[in-house]
């Protein structure tokens, strides 16, 4: 089911360089949230277990460094000869279930154990639905919702890439999604989150970090300092390319308070993943008009549960104001006539060098997408003034 080592997400490994640059000898564990409760079938884990073992067997072959080196050419050549040496290890991964309830847990070192989290997902996804026997539409129909969608979003000169590779049906589902998008690439649609296909179908691998990055360095330096020093140090690796900045992990508005001239010049813009987007665009804008920079320069990336309807939205609220781009999952690679899973994978501690395992905490701008634990995010709350 996973084919391919850059069978996930491009963030994973623009983080990943970083990690094994700044935070070599850090280490990090993750845990599996069912947020929709969903009863996975007697004999999951085990049939969960036996894929997770096959996955030792991945590496970075000749043709796939090759792309990475003329697609991606921010990534060094120590970093990728590093990728070519790395293989996934198993044992990293715990994985129990009790009757129908499971639970994973991954950990060791965070420059290693930061690949894991999406394939994990994927796998999850795709055997659950193959298990419990859900048949996905016929593979012409698929296409045509997929080709429907671009249909749209080309009418109204907007830019979509493909997030979608953590709850997709399946791997040929995603695979089919993404041929029938190409064929709109280099107008409405800009490439894929998902680094195998956008080599399969030379197109831009589209990403930069996720929540961790903001998490681990909380655990390191503080949650008021966490923040800044996850851009100083973004800012350190890739001197400005990679640009579109992460805001919600502890909230939109603290991020803001981070965000000065310099992040805020220096970034092509930030992406929203939580709470209100009209809200969110409204605060971005006004930010920027507040430091003197005009929003036009620059983009906010919208990736929260979107739709065509929601798109058209904030579309036609930017418009004038904001270049506007929008990354769009579930609703891509698992839009079959099934019910898709509500899961996640979050960093639930982290342990930077010299320092004991602390508990992270991520506080969105939707409270009921607060993950961690609870007296983690009850102090979190206080010491960085959140009050809802």
């Amino acid at each position: 089911m996973i084919r391919s080592i850059l069978d996930n997400d491009f963030y994973k490994f623009t983080m990943q360089n970083c990690v094994v640059k700044k935070f070599p000898r850090a280490k990090a564990k993750y845990q599996f949230i069912n947020r929709g409760e969903t009863a996975f079938p007697e004999g999951f884990g085990d049939e969960l277990r036996r894929h997770i073992n096959e996955m030792a067997g991945l590496k970075l072959t000749r043709d796939e460094k090759e792309f990475l080196t003329h697609r991606c050419y921010y990534l060094d050549p120590t970093y990728l000869d590093f990728l070519s040496g790395f293989r996934y290890d198993p044992s990293e991964v715990e994985v129990t279930q009790d009757g129908g309830s499971l639970e994973l847990e991954i950990s060791g070192y965070w420059y290693r154990t930061i690949l894991w989290e999406v394939p994990l997902m994927a796998l999850i996804s795709e055997l659950y639905f193959q298990i419990t026997g859900q048949d996905s539409m016929p593979d012409n129909e698929i296409k045509a919702i997929a080709k429907s969608k671009m249909d749209f979003y080309d009418s109204i000169k907007i830019k979509v890439a493909d997030f979608g590779t953590r709850r997709r049906y399946s791997f040929e589902n995603h695979d089919l999604v993404i041929s029938a998008l190409s064929d709109y690439y280099g107008g409405a649609f800009t490439g894929s989150s998902n680094v195998y296909f956008a080599m399969k179908y030379d197109i831009k691998p589209i990403g930069t970090h996720a929540h961790e990055w903001f998490m681990f360095h909380s655990a390191k330096y503080g949650f008021k300092m966490a923040t800044k020093f996850s851009l100083e140090h973004w800012i350190d690796i890739y001197r400005g390319d990679l640009g579109i900045a992460l805001s919600d992990t502890f909230t939109t508005d603290l991020f803001f308070k981070c965000f000065d001239t310099k992040f805020a010049k220096l970034f092509d813009g930030v992406r929203h993943d939580s709470g209100d987007p009209l809200v969110f665009a409204e605060k971005t804008i006004e930010h920027y008009k507040k430091l003197g920079i005009d929003p036009g320069s620059k983009t906010i990336i919208f990736s929260d549960g979107l739709t065509p309807d929601r798109v058209e939205e904030i579309a036609k609220f930017c418009a004038g104001k904001i270049k506007i781009s929008f990354g769009i999952g579930t609703n891509f690679t698992n839009d079959v006539g099934v019910t898709p899973l509500n899961i996640v994978i979050k960093m639930s501690e982290a342990k930077p060098e010299g320092q004991s395992w602390l508990k992270t905490v991520k506080l969105s701008d939707t409270p009921g997408k607060y993950t961690g634990d609870p007296e983690m995010i009850d102090l979190c709350k206080r010491v960085l003034d959140i009050r809802h």
